[in-house]
């Protein structure tokens, strides 16, 4: 023992920076958050430029704000998302902080939900020489007055710190006019992209001079046509990306900016824009060749026509959203699946689809066929397990977004397809896929039913005598309601020897949506929902489960982000206590009506979830008003809280 203790005790050498970032380079950035908080030199090596691309930081005005400002003063360049500003003291005293700290080396600017002045913004502008985003979303104080810009001083000063600003959102503001818009993008000769999605614009007529719009000058009270024509025509060399969404634009006004000489777009969004038709999508198709992304969701009018045209016309095509296009069939779609450039596809409560069509796209030769990336056919509810499994077996070498959510004739066979075919997949949402069940998701064959009428097969309606003397028809069964064979414990040995197409074979899944697929107990739960990868999970709505499934989802899924356990009567404090010491990472969790769930859950929570933003408690009768307090005082980054109705408050009270 003298001898050990004698001898001299050598430090392990540190790895050098450069190795240390390489190494990270490898990881997630949620995991190489985790391993920053190893030593100062993994932090300090977190920071390398690198890894600061795309980083923006989101916080509200509050006095601690300042310092944290401050410290972002080190990095070379940061994007800033700051929320509830306001006119006050505080709320200017943070602008001016963002300018004298980070004036030169901000890159993106988003003020959502905040009501500032004229005076606070124009006293930053200015200072932001480097700002390439500028979001004022929403900011009607800005525009109310119509007098922001108006000195020709200031517009000079923003004018030369917004040089080079290339995106510019301004969307779900009621009083942008043309003299304020004039003004803005006065200051912004080289915008790439340009969002005006829920702005009140006079297409046609102006209902506050009673003529049609171009007939007058400028207006000082909305936003027309002509004054966007213009713009279009003054930045037609750079701008590649317009938003029109929720506007009341007419196919003629479409048609007229689609038509604007040497204008070469390669993002539109029309979401919502209900007066739109299909003579209107095929202008734009003709004069528009170049879109690779194109968002015509909502849009009620059009029909497969429009499909077609876009199939026929823009061959260039990367991204297209169709969805609650509720007039789409099945025509246009073979041809569409033929672009080969197309990599998303959206048909979501596109209620006539059904995928034959789809597939006969996909079977053309590679080079002459749709490589989707993403799929989308939520709420289809024609779509078949036939359909899934041809889509898997075509789409597996590229398919990593799949949303299924709400198909209801889509069985177990589906999701075995899915699992033995999409090992690319990232994100799977079955949420409302009422017949799948736990031998679906454990790949395992259902040999029988537990139901001794199921086994004599459906022979309709059946006469019964349980009122009185007067006697009923019994309706059959429907799918979705009947309940299959519950997995044995032989079952289980089963799977763990010989495991088929189970969803454990999905082994890059980050999102996983399987809410209110009913018939989903904890065999399955326990056994397939092993992905160490996973950040987002939705168990809500599954009356079947129990703190089983928690503690084991806990324990192998230690990534999660956001956990949906709403609406799960077999949740309780017990599970919570040993799923929280392995969901460090977790910022979003609902557990409403949870009646399980009490007080001790929320002390569980402050112990071992600091990082929560979002709790969902609502409706938790067994929860005081009193450890909410607690709550929301001891967690410093919880910004929604939803209690409505915990500690067992009456219902019936409210309106």
């Amino acid at each position: 023992m003298g001898d050990s203790d004698g001898e001299d005790i050598k430090e392990t050498p540190e790895l050098p920076v450069e190795i240390v970032v390489y190494i990270l380079s490898f990881l997630h950035a949620s995991d190489r958050k985790e391993a920053s908080l190893v030593c100062r030199s993994w932090y300090n090596a977190s920071q390398d430029l690198r890894f600061q691309k795309n980083v923006t930081f989101c916080f509200p005005a509050s006095a601690s704000s300042l310092e944290l400002v401050r410290g972002l003063g080190c990095k070379t360049r940061c994007s800033l998302v700051i929320s509830q500003l306001d006119g006050f003291s505080m709320s200017r005293s943070l602008l001016l902080e963002v300018g004298l700290c980070l004036g030169s080396k901000l890159e993106s600017l988003a003020l959502p939900g905040s009501s500032i002045t004229e005076a606070s913004l124009l006293a930053l502008l200015p200072r932001l020489t480097s700002l390439r985003r500028l979001d004022l979303r929403g900011l009607d104080s800005l525009f109310m007055s119509g007098a922001f810009l108006s000195r020709e001083e200031h517009r000079q000063q923003v004018r030369s710190a917004l040089s080079g600003l290339e995106e510019l959102d301004l969307s779900d503001l009621r009083y942008l006019s043309d003299l304020t818009f004039n003004r803005l993008t006065g200051c912004t000769p080289r915008l790439r992209r340009l969002s005006l999605a829920g702005c009140h614009i006079a297409f046609e007529f102006d209902p506050y001079r009673g003529c049609p719009v171009g007939a007058v000058e400028d207006s000082s009270a909305l936003l027309s046509l002509r004054n966007l024509k213009r713009l279009l025509k003054e930045q037609k060399s750079t701008l590649v990306a317009l938003d029109l969404s929720r506007t009341s634009i007419t196919p003629e006004s479409l048609r007229t900016i689609a038509q604007v000489q040497d204008l070469v777009l390669e993002e539109l969004c029309l979401h919502g824009c209900k007066e739109l038709t299909d003579y209107s999508v095929e202008a734009l198709v003709k004069h528009q060749p170049s879109l690779q992304r194109l968002n015509i969701s909502a849009c009620t009018e059009l029909t497969s026509r429009s499909v077609e045209a876009i199939a026929g016309g823009l061959k260039s095509l990367m991204h297209l959203s169709l969805s609650r296009d509720w007039r789409i069939t099945e025509k246009g779609l073979a041809d569409l699946l033929s672009v080969s450039s197309l990599r998303s596809l959206d048909l979501s409560e596109c209620l006539n689809i059904s995928g034959p069509e789809m597939v006969k796209g996909l079977t053309g030769s590679k080079a002459a066929r749709a490589r989707l990336e993403t799929l989308s056919l939520k709420s289809c509810t024609y779509i078949r397990d036939l359909a899934v499994f041809s889509l898997t077996q075509l789409l597996g070498d590229t398919l990593c977004e799949l949303d299924l959510t709400s198909c209801v004739n889509v069985t177990d066979l589906s999701v075995c397809a899915i699992a033995t075919y999409l090992h690319r997949l990232v994100v799977l949402r079955l949420g409302w896929c009422k017949q799948v069940t736990d031998w679906g998701l454990l790949g395992m064959v259902e040999t029988s039913k537990s139901e001794p009428d199921d086994e004599m097969g459906d022979k309709g309606p059946r006469f019964t005598r349980t009122f009185g003397n007067m006697g009923f028809f019994k309706p059959p069964r429907l799918p979705f309601e009947e309940r299959p064979k519950l997995v044995t414990q032989n079952d289980l040995e089963q799977f763990t020897q010989q495991p088929g197409a189970s969803l454990l074979a999905l082994n890059r899944l980050q999102e996983l949506d399987l809410s209110a697929c009913s018939k989903l107990t904890d065999s399955s739960i326990t056994q397939v929902v092993r992905h160490p990868d996973l950040h987002r999970l939705s168990l809500s709505m599954l009356p079947e489960i129990t703190d089983a499934s928690l503690a084991s989802v806990a324990w192998h899924c230690r990534s999660l982000i956001s956990l949906a356990l709403s609406h799960c009567p077999g949740i309780s404090d017990r599970g919570l206590a040993q799923a929280a010491p392995y969901l460090h990472r977790l910022q979003h969790l609902y557990l409403s009506c949870c009646n399980n769930i009490t007080d001790r859950s929320l002390f569980i929570l402050m112990q071992h979830c600091k990082r929560l933003r979002t709790l969902d408690i609502s409706r938790c009768k067994n929860i005081s008003v009193t450890t909410m307090d607690l709550l929301q005082s001891q967690l410093p980054f919880l910004e929604n809280v939803h209690y409505k109705f915990i500690g067992g408050a009456d219902l019936t009270l409210s309106l």
